[in-house]
């Protein structure tokens, strides 16, 4: 009778254990089945929030990780000079036009230097309102930069200053990582602080997983990341539609009209003005906020057109 009993109450837990793992199943097929991914380009994060809002309903604030893109969706710069399409413009001049005189050198050095004595202002008014509609949800909202982590004081002034704050519906420990690691194999050198990860340019998808696993953070059961840029919304889908992890791409267009009409030639002349004054200003303090040293002509253009 005794083994009887014993034999009665395994096949309970077993049929228990079984159940279980069926609900488990049933439950992630329920929000695999009942989330499916979308791209849409708006000028307005309210439908950002929109979308969030009805997500958080559908499948609750545990299942969702927004991610929001800084330059030129939350903030920009307040002219040409220093911005994104700045930087897009001297990229393409040291790629096929090397020599060319508006070439600045090193464009990271004076980017850096640009952020650190330039104010940015928001991309919309109420981009901090709407941000923190969707933080008040309980729901995960970080911030991935391309920005490189020697713009991190900038970049976390800027963002003060403006209104948002990341730091508190971050994923991962509190307040993030104090020193700075490589998120890939043969990667660079990455930061993640208060809820802000600044990846040096590297492949969107790859460094929000990383970052996921370098937290130890749940897989979501839906990213909504919001970029100006396609590639970058691209790159996430690359990455979590294998890992069949829906992805609700929003690219944000508010400020397509000012990267259209970027202005190469003020930008140029803006430089002018403000080089040695910010040159001058690195020799007398030290070059501990931005170092202009390697923001010279390439040697190969000086030997050229020396007699």
């Amino acid at each position: 009778m005794r083994n009887k009993n014993i034999i009665y109450r395994h096949l309970i837990l077993l049929a228990v254990a079984f159940l279980t793992a069926c609900t488990a199943n049933i439950q992630t097929d329920h929000i695999s089945a009942s989330v499916e991914a979308l791209e849409r380009e708006s000028a307005d994060l309210a439908d950002v929030t929109r979308d969030v809002i009805e997500l958080v309903d559908r499948v609750g604030k545990d299942k969702v990780l927004v991610v929001f893109d800084i330059d030129n969706t939350l903030l920009a710069m307040e002219q040409g000079l220093g911005s994104d399409q700045w930087y897009d413009w001297q990229k393409n001049l040291n790629e096929n036009d090397l020599c060319n005189p508006d070439n600045v050198g090193n464009r990271f050095a004076v980017q850096g230097a640009l952020y650190f004595v330039s104010a940015m202002r928001n991309t919309q008014k109420d981009g901090p309102e709407q941000v923190r509609s969707i933080q008040s949800l309980g729901v995960p909202v970080i911030a991935l930069t391309s920005r490189g982590m020697d713009y991190q004081l900038q970049t976390f002034r800027e963002l003060r200053r403006n209104g948002y704050d990341f730091s508190y519906s971050s994923i991962g420990p509190s307040g993030g990582y104090q020193k700075p690691f490589v998120p890939v194999t043969d990667g660079r050198l990455s930061l993640y602080q208060h809820g802000v990860f600044l990846t040096a340019g590297q492949h969107k998808g790859q460094m929000l997983l990383a970052l996921l696993e370098k937290t130890k953070t749940p897989m979501p059961g839906v990213i909504v990341m919001t970029d100006d840029k396609q590639k970058n919304l691209d790159d996430m889908k690359e990455t979590f539609t294998a890992l069949k992890v829906p992805v609700r791409a929003w690219r944000y267009s508010a400020e397509d009209a000012n990267v259209e009409n970027f202005d190469a030639q003020k930008a140029a002349m803006q430089w002018q003005q403000l080089e040695s004054h910010l040159r001058q200003i690195q020799q007398v303090v030290g070059p501990d906020n931005y170092n202009l040293d390697t923001a010279k002509r390439p040697p190969e253009c000086t030997e050229a057109e020396s007699p």
